[in-house]
Parts: structure tokens; sequence; C-alpha cells
């Protein structure tokens, strides 16, 4: 049996298109925002809309220089539009990514002139693990990702290009991608396309072409971003010593970099990234072996393992960093996987199936058993059923793809989008409570808004609290964290108190008006931060989060 030979390119689109507005917009505001990172970018550019000062990034009112504006931008100009909601702050990743889908649609199309494996290149690209769920976590990576993704998209366009216009016209779109990379995550957006242009271009004898128009994708890149870089400078002369010091030199080599992993950390990573094809991955990898001399698959091995290799030296990694690898990993597979429909071969198709089943046939048997023996639900009918849901639709998508692997070979990525989807918003009460603790302190925002001060023991927790009240100068208890560098600074005098000093200082702030207090309880040092408060405040509490109000004492 084989697959159909009629494809309609308007319905690809359309069902594509559904899937965005289903899988990735819908979940958007479903969940609270994740500490530390979620309630961090949300303030930040928050910061941005109600300051104005949109160069310099500042986090809760203290100068941050971990990252450069242009993220942010993105992340403020979703809440200027959407609100400042959950919606508003992760529009932008999803529009990221949602467009990194376009583009896999898109050089696909370059790459092989086959409608088929542009479809199966988007289908898969889309439903990766890592891509899908962050399309729904408000961070710099999915726009990093983007920008990445376009800038060695431009690469193989110049490369493949037939006529000069189209050639440089490509090189400029590959200097704007890095220009607006670079803004958004630093230099590292300028080093990953030279990692594969150079070797590329070597192979294919045409490095005096590289030499040649490579300056004009660099001119591109500097005019994009020299306006930013020179008014950062003239804001904050410091900016760019910390920058490039701190976060690139010290992460990527220090001894005390952040997020410290062993060198083969990405490599489950990458197989966890790769759900719901992780079963693809052999004769994928096979196949382009065996076709590594092709130019283009040549460019998508260059692409894949020399950032891969790359973010396994550096000794800081988060699984979203390697991001930038898995478009040209979901080419592949959907190369592979648009062959496989055409000539009606069905075993390796059968055998994801049969994995994505039999995961999910596992998760609903371990959750019968914990609910039975060592309970994560109590008393929340409503959450537990919506994770029985998730993966009840997880394992009847990759079932119909058993069943008819032809016919029904997008199914498991319905199942991805199903489950993704709904998981985050069915997590048990103790893992809202102590990862996404902002809905309750939203739930308290109008008493605390009350307050002339606001004090708060940690930075996600912190961050939350200022998003909320929309109010940056919230003073921070016993704690530094990244917010260390801008308390350095002079005009941050007094936004830290220490666990000696708290004391007087909430006797001194009473004075002159009420205190709102919001702490995270995590052990025996959050539980020393408590007992140095006074007693007499009304209290809030749920999970790890516990909310004081202070009246306002006699002066």
């Amino acid at each position: 049996m084989t697959a159909p030979t009629t494809f309609n390119t308007r319905h690809a689109l359309l069902l594509l298109g559904l899937a965005f507005v289903l899988f990735y917009l819908g979940p958007l505001a479903s969940h609270g925002l994740w500490i530390p990172d979620e309630t961090r970018y949300a303030q930040i550019s928050q910061e941005m809309l109600l300051s104005g000062h949109w160069a310099t990034p500042h986090f809760m009112g203290l100068r941050y220089f971990e990252k450069p504006a242009a993220g942010y931008w993105m992340i403020a100009i979703g809440q200027a539009v959407f609100g400042q909601n959950l919606f508003g702050v992760r529009i932008a990743s999803a529009i990221a990514l949602g467009l990194s889908v376009v583009l896999a649609w898109a050089i696909a199309g370059r790459m092989w002139q086959d409608r088929r494996v542009q479809l199966a290149a988007a289908v898969v690209y889309g439903s990766l693990s890592l891509i899908c769920a962050g399309s729904g976590y408000a961070n710099l990576d999915p726009q990093f990702t983007l920008w990445v993704n376009l800038s060695v998209a431009a690469l193989w366009y110049a490369a493949d290009a037939t006529t000069t216009r189209a050639r440089l016209l490509a090189w400029v779109g590959l200097g704007l991608a890095c220009g607006m990379g670079f803004m958004t995550k630093g230099f590292l957006a300028l080093l990953l396309p030279v990692l594969v242009a150079l070797p590329y271009m070597l192979w294919q004898r045409r490095f005096l072409e590289l030499v040649r128009l490579g300056p004009l994708a660099v001119l591109a890149a500097v005019l994009v971003s020299l306006p930013w870089g020179l008014t950062v400078h003239f804001q904050e002369a410091d900016f760019w010593h910390y920058f490039f010091w701190d976060e690139h030199i010290r992460r990527f080599a220090g001894d005390d970099a952040q997020h410290a992993q062993a060198w083969y950390y990405y490599l489950p990573i990458m197989l966890m990234a790769s759900l719901p094809w992780v079963a693809l991955l052999p004769v994928t990898l096979v196949q382009a072996w065996q076709t590594r001399l092709q130019p283009q698959v040549g460019f998508l091995w260059l692409w894949l393992l020399l950032p891969l290799v790359f973010f396994s030296i550096a000794k800081g990694k988060l699984p979203s960093y390697i991001m930038p690898c898995l478009l040209p990993l979901a080419l592949l597979i959907g190369h592979a996987l648009a062959q496989r429909l055409a000539q009606g071969r069905t075993l390796a198709l059968r055998s994801n199936a049969w994995l994505n089943l039999a995961m999910g046939v596992v998760g609903l048997l371990a959750l019968a058993w914990l609910q039975l023996k060592k309970p994560i639900y109590h008393d929340e009918p409503g959450t537990l059923a919506l994770l029985v849901v998730a993966l009840l639709g997880w394992s009847l998508a990759n079932l119909l793809a058993l069943w008819r692997p032809l016919r029904w070979w997008m199914t498991p990525a319905v199942g991805m989008g199903i489950a993704l989807a709904l998981i985050p918003a069915a997590l048990p009460r103790y893992v809202v409570d102590n990862k996404t603790p902002d809905a309750f302190i939203a739930r308290h925002t109008h008493d605390l808004m009350q307050t002339s001060v606001l004090l708060s023991n940690e930075l996600g927790a912190a961050s939350a609290l200022a998003w909320h009240a929309r109010y940056p100068m919230v003073t921070l208890y016993n704690t530094g964290g990244e917010t260390r560098y801008g308390l350095q600074y002079p005009d941050a005098a007094g936004r830290m108190v220490t666990l000696q000093e708290v004391g007087p200082w909430l006797a001194e702030a009473r004075r002159h008006g009420s205190v709102g207090v919001v702490l995270r309880i995590k052990g025996e040092d959050e539980q020393a931060e408590l007992a140095a408060l006074p007693t007499d405040a009304t209290r809030y509490e749920s999970g790890s989060i516990v909310i004081l109000i202070y009246s306002q004492t006699a002066s």
C-alpha cells in the first residue's frame, strides 16, 4: 500500500495554521508563570513599557546586563498589544517558534522541491517536544532560535541562489538575522552561522565567495545593531564590559559558570527533544549518512553537529540552549519520513507509534499506581482528569498511527500537541504552589498594592509580585542572586536588607505606611527569615508562598 499521491498545499497550510492556534496559542493563558525565568522576563519587559527606558534592561529597578534588549522588546510588545497578562507575556515565544515552523516548510521546499517533504518537515519540527513546549514559555530562547534559524537558512539560500541579486539579498538577510539575534542574546548569534558557513564553503570550494560576500552580511548586522549598541554604551558605560566577560567568557568556560553540566548533558536531551519522532532517528541518521555528500544533506549535518558540539563544550547548559540545533534535525527526519510515505514503507512509522503508545500506557498505569499507593493529587479531580485526558489523547493519537501509519502519520504530532497543551494546566496543586505561585500572588495583589513598601526574600516571588503590582521597586530581603551586580550601584542603596537589618528596617517602614511581604519558604534558611519578622501581620499562605500584610504603626 502506498500513500496517496495528491497533495493540496492550501489544505496543508490551513492544517498547520489550525495546529498553531490550538497547540501554540490555546494554552498560553492556562497556567501561571514559572519561576524564576518567566516572572523575570515578564517583569523586565513590563518595566520597559512602564518606564519608557528601552535601551538598558532593568530588573525590578536594578541594572540587569545579562542580556541585550531586543528579546525584552518583543515580550513588551506582546504585553502592550494583548495586555499585561499571561497571554501577552508568552505570545512572543509562540510567534517566534510558529515562524520557525514556516521556515521549516520553506527551506525544505528549497532543498528538495517536494511538497510532501515540506509538510513532513514542518509537522515534525512544530511537534518536537522542546519546540512545542518552548512555544508556551516566556524566555528569550524561542526568539533567539528564530533568528539563528533565519540566519543559517539565509546562508543556504545564498549558497543555492542562481542569480546575483538573489545571492546578495540572501547575504543581507543573513546579516539582518544575525543582528537581531545579537540584540536578543549576544555574540553567540554571530558565531553559530560562521560555524556552519566556514566548513560548508570550504567543502564546496567557494571560500572566496564567503570572503567576498560575507562582509555584506557583517555590514547588515552592524547597521541593525549599532544604534542600540551605541545607545546602551552612552547610557551605561559598563554594559559591554560586564556583558562580554561575565555573560560570555565566564559562562562558556568559567569554573563558576551558571548551570554547569557534563559534556554529554545534551545527548539524552536531544533524544527527549526528538519526541514524538524519536524512533525515526535510526533510519533518519542512516539515510542522512548515506547521502551526506549531497550538498543539502551535508549542510544539514554541519548545521546540526557543529552547534551541538559547541554547546556541549560550554560549561553552562540548559535544555533550551540546543533549540537552534533542532531545525536541521527536523528537516532530516521530515525527508526520511516523506520518502517512507511515498514508498509505502511502514516499519519505522509503526515502530515509532509503538514506542509512543507504550509511553502513554505506562504513563496511565504509573498514574493509577501512584494515586492508589502514594497519591500526587489530593482532592483535585479536575486536574487529575485533565492529566488522564492528556495521556489518553497521546495514546489514542499514536494508536491511530499504529493502525494506519500511511494515512494517520501526523497523529503523533497531534498527540504531542494535546499532551503539552493540557499537562501544564493539569499539574498537582503542590507543583503549582511551588513553581507557579504568581496565581496566588495575583489573588492578593489588591491588598499588596495598598501598602507603601513591598518586601520579598526570593527573586522569583519578588518578580512575580513586581509584575502583578506593576511596581518594580520591591525591596529584597536577604537575597541577591542575579541582582548582585545591579545592587552594587550607589543608586541601589537600600534595595536589599539582611536578616540582621530586617527588624529595624520594618519598624521604620511601618512608621510611614503599611508593608507587604511575600516570602517563599524552601528550607531552614527561609524559615529563619520568616521567624525574624513580627507576628502581628495579616497572613495568607499557599504551598511555599507566605504573604504578610503589616499595618502602619504610630509615628
